[in-house]
């Protein structure tokens, strides 16, 4: 489902740290937007007093689950990229698979301030400075493009440009970058509609009330192939105030567990393996034309 937002450019990624299968050496303090800082070192290792059960990977992310992202509504099947993600970066923490546990997170409830029932939350989620004050951000797994959906049979079908869709009537999903990126880019003449699930932006498209949707690419794929049978993806673009929109792992505000996310993930980037992954559950992404102006 979509989960694009307004995002900041996250920490580039480190050179590959090297960790042990039980833990890893102390980090200093984090310079990824949201990350916490401490003077002391981080326990890395999978007994850690600052997991949110020691032994145990607590993994958060919406449910459905869909597809590119997770497969078949099952995160803990491995499938998806997001998955994919979650489990490599549980290795490099010395989780076995079997040490990693899914739970429930609604996207909105994410990065609202508050005691978190996980050790980090995987969900398409920009990493913004104001959400930032709220929660601590790993650096980014992915950036992701804006991509607009219509019909076949659509006037707009066949738009090359953004500004071809001044006169549309545009649905996002609630919560997300989408809304002001439509706003900046597209400069509709009517506000967009606002729709609580991608199913409700599905439904209003294909009856009428919408003449697209615009969401994040990935997202978009998946609504063309499976959830829509005369679906058009016109294209994409990007946008996040003139940065990338990056996605980042969530975790708990002041989490001690930050650093040695934020380390996992920046050796599977540096190692090929972030690379990888893109490319075996989001490949299709290069064969959509960019929209300008």
């Amino acid at each position: 489902m979509s989960r694009t937002r307004i995002a900041v450019a996250a920490s580039a990624a480190a050179t590959a740290v090297v960790l042990a299968a039980a833990g890893c050496a102390p980090q200093p303090q984090s310079t990824t937007p949201g990350a916490a800082g401490s003077a002391k070192a981080a326990d890395c290792t999978t007994g850690s007093p600052s997991l949110h059960k020691p032994g145990q990977l607590t993994v958060a992310t919406d449910s459905p689950a869909y597809e590119p992202w997770f497969d078949s509504n099952t995160p803990s099947n491995g499938k998806g990229f997001e998955s994919a993600v979650a489990y490599a970066v549980a290795g490099k923490l010395g989780f076995a698979k079997d040490q990693v546990k899914w739970v429930v997170e609604p996207f909105a409830h994410s990065y609202a301030p508050g005691a978190k029932s996980y050790d980090f939350d995987i969900n398409q989620i920009s990493i913004t400075p104001q959400r930032a004050k709220a929660v601590d951000f790993s650096g980014s797994y992915y950036t992701a493009s804006q991509a607009v959906l219509t019909l076949k049979d659509s006037k707009f079908a066949d738009a090359t440009s953004l500004s071809a869709f001044k006169g549309a009537k545009i649905g996002v999903q609630v919560a997300t970058t989408s809304y002001q990126a439509v706003l900046d880019q597209l400069k509709p003449a009517q506000k967009p509609s606002v729709f609580n699930t991608t199913k409700d932006e599905v439904t209003a498209l294909t009856n009428g009330q919408i003449d697209a949707i615009v969401t994040d690419l990935p997202t978009v794929f998946y609504l063309a192939g499976a959830e829509l049978d005369n679906g058009k993806i016109v294209g994409q673009f990007g946008y996040a105030g003139g940065t990338p929109e990056e996605f980042g792992l969530l975790l708990p505000k002041n989490s001690g567990y930050t650093s040695c996310v934020d380390k996992a993930l920046s050796a599977l980037k540096a190692d090929g393996t972030i690379a990888r992954l893109t490319k075996q559950w989001l490949s299709a992404s290069a064969n959509v034309p960019e929209l300008k102006q």
